[in-house]
């Protein structure tokens, strides 16, 4: 489990990316690619149990561009390690792709070696436990090793991601749009909240799941919320003088199939299966007793459901004598209609 412990200064300096980070686009989506079998179990930040990938990227991890037509070259070094990317390969403050391989072209051989964790440098964010000989050439800051790594990483970006760029920049715009939203009509628990299905946020602390243990304290220098195609579970970048870096999976309305069954598969990577069901069955509105009923669990585990939606502002709640009417939000409507927010 890593735990991010937010103070009162962090809470009000949580930041979203205009957009999605190219670089680490390149990174995680050579990372996917990979044969079953290539990755390995690593310790960075991040590393931890198995994730899915959403759906969208499994059906571009199926198509030629995604599959095995994609040759990362030495890019796929360094990413081989389930849960661990080195920091020099996320750059969310670059200007696009070519400004992000600006910084990595630019990026000092100590840094280089302390984001690979050659040697192991405690307290920082992980490393590869298997270096080959390249990539202690790279933490040396071999030209040549670094050349490798900015030409094969552009070979991949312009042949498996470039294609689908405008896509991606799309959803990110989406992403960004929606969690605006809850933050604006939830405030900081609803963003929280609806980050991961399978990450909890019990203030002061987000708990992200994860095979290792960290504890991170954002030391009042907040969090900068970057949206990821490719990613498959959190992803981690503790910066000392700067705020932590936290990619994320985005959400996407038009992964899956549409919402309008009993099996919200759209919404159940942004929500959860359970509560993307509870919103969907609020087309007809309902009290929590109905809303139990329809849903088929407990009246406590309805309302609590509820209440999160309603936090997100996804659903209003209103009493009408001694019960309560939950009904949809034009958000809430919006998301269940596959429409841009």
């Amino acid at each position: 489990m890593i735990r991010l412990h937010f103070t009162a200064a962090d809470l009000c300096r949580i930041t979203l990316a205009p957009a999605a980070d190219a670089l680490s686009e390149a990174a995680l989506s050579a990372r996917l690619s990979l044969p079953p079998g290539r990755a390995r179990e690593g310790h960075g930040r991040g590393a931890g149990r198995p994730h899915r990938p959403r759906p969208a990227a499994r059906q571009w991890h199926r198509s030629p561009r995604g599959g095995g037509g994609v040759r990362a070259g030495v890019l796929a070094a360094l990413v081989a390690e389930d849960g661990f990317v080195p920091d020099f390969l996320l750059q969310p403050s670059a200007h696009g792709f070519a400004g992000g391989l600006e910084a990595v072209a630019s990026t000092p051989p100590e840094r280089l070696a302390l984001d690979l964790g050659i040697p192991e440098a405690s307290g920082w964010n992980g490393g590869l436990t298997r270096p080959g000989r390249w990539v202690r050439e790279l933490a040396e800051g071999s030209p040549a090793a670094v050349r490798a790594l900015l030409d094969d990483t552009r070979r991949h970006f312009e042949t498996s991601v470039e294609p689908l760029w405008p896509r991606i920049r799309r959803d990110a715009l989406t992403d960004r749009a929606l969690r605006s939203e809850m933050l604006l009509r939830g405030g900081v628990d609803a963003l929280l909240t609806t980050l991961g299905t399978t990450w909890r946020w019990q203030a002061p602390t987000l708990h992200l799941p994860s095979a290792a243990t960290h504890d991170v304290p954002l030391c009042g220098r907040g969090l900068l919320l970057v949206p990821s195609w490719f990613a498959a579970g959190p992803l981690l970048m503790y910066r000392p003088e700067a705020a932590t870096v936290l990619v994320y999976p985005m959400y996407d309305g038009s992964d899956g199939a549409p919402v309008g069954d009993d099996r919200p598969e759209a919404l159940a990577a942004l929500l959860g299966r359970t509560r993307a069901q509870v919103l969907a069955l609020l087309r007809s509105p309902a009290t929590t007793t109905a809303l139990a009923e329809r849903a088929s669990v407990s009246l406590a585990a309805a309302s609590r459901h509820a209440g999160v939606l309603r936090g997100a502002g996804l659903i209003d709640t209103v009493r009408t004598g001694t019960a309560v009417l939950h009904s949809l939000t034009p958000l809430g409507h919006s998301l269940l209609a596959g429409n841009r927010p």
